[in-house]
């Protein structure tokens, strides 16, 4: 009786998960596809080749091929120093790394504004040497590397504390230069999350919409990215054009996921790989083989 009530229940708690998927995440996907083709392909062609769209996407890559780097050097930075060393503010890096899953975006694009608006605290010294960031590309890129900092350096940071430093400390003993250990021997240790993180980064940059919005001044073909332009055609009743522009970067949500699978097997792969190597019973089988070769 209890077997039965078992199974009655995981294929319940099974058909609440697939039903909460579909309608979370298949049913969008499906409304954003039958929105963007409810008019043919002319008009989905139509709806991308806007000059305005073009001129977002662009946008879009742009602040993500800088925020995106911008962070990994960051993260890479801060995961080695908070894994490797001790000293004063320790916490408070952590806490500065946390904070903008704490922070809501619209409020980090206000504190942005309020810092080099025109009416900000830095607005009259960034006037005299006539450098504009608020609704300007800087601006989104301030507001985009913010939103995406925590996701290399969160990545990485377990997993350097996980794998240790004896082998750091062994390439240093036999003379490697600090370049060369982290060439050598970090990087290529750290490199399969590495990838994991850039890939949630860039996902988040290409997607972010709250902090970006308060910064962009929603210029027409300037300051708008992928997201901002969506929201722009959809309050102007352009459907098509809003969910065409939509379906892109449901395309490459795709393309992240795809990319976010194969790595977390190749994380996997590499973890079942290690863990028998730093077990005893992977000493014994090691020790078996000697034997049994002599």
């Amino acid at each position: 009786m209890k077997e039965t009530e078992s199974v009655w229940i995981r294929l319940a708690l099974i058909f609440s998960v697939l039903v909460l998927a579909f309608i979370i995440l298949i049913l969008p996907i499906t409304v954003v596809f039958l929105e963007a083709f409810a008019q043919g392909w002319e008009a989905y062609l139509q709806g991308l080749q806007d000059s305005d769209t073009i001129a977002a996407m662009l946008m879009t890559l742009k602040v993500a091929g800088i925020a995106v780097p911008l962070n990994t050097a960051f993260g890479l930075t801060a995961a080695f120093l908070l894994t490797r060393f001790e000293f004063p503010g320790k916490n408070i890096l952590l806490t500065i790394i946390d904070s903008p899953f704490a922070v809501s975006p619209v409020i980090s694009g206000l504190i942005f504004l309020l810092l080099f608006g025109k009416q900000g605290w830095m607005g009259d010294i960034l006037e005299e040497w006539n450098i504009k960031i608020v609704f300007n590309t800087p601006g989104l890129v301030i507001a985009t590397v913010f939103i995406t900092l925590p996701f290399v350096a969160r990545e990485l940071i377990p997993l350097m504390q996980s794998q240790g430093k004896e082998e750091e400390e062994a390439g240093i003993l036999l003379g490697a230069s600090l370049y060369q250990t982290f060439i050598k021997i970090i990087i290529p240790n750290i490199k399969w999350g590495l990838l994991y993180g850039l890939i949630l980064c860039n996902a988040r940059a290409m997607g972010e919409f709250g902090a970006v919005s308060v910064l962009s001044g929603h210029i027409r073909g300037k300051t708008n990215t992928l997201p901002l332009q969506i929201e722009m055609l959809y309050n102007e009743y352009n459907s098509v054009g809003a969910f065409s522009a939509a379906s892109v970067l449901v395309f490459l949500s795709l393309l992240t996921l795809l990319l976010k699978t194969i790595l977390e097997r190749n994380l996997h792969r590499r973890e079942e790989i290690e863990i028998p190597e730093t077990t005893g019973l992977g000493k014994e089988k090691n020790t078996n083989v000697q034997v049994s070769k002599s």
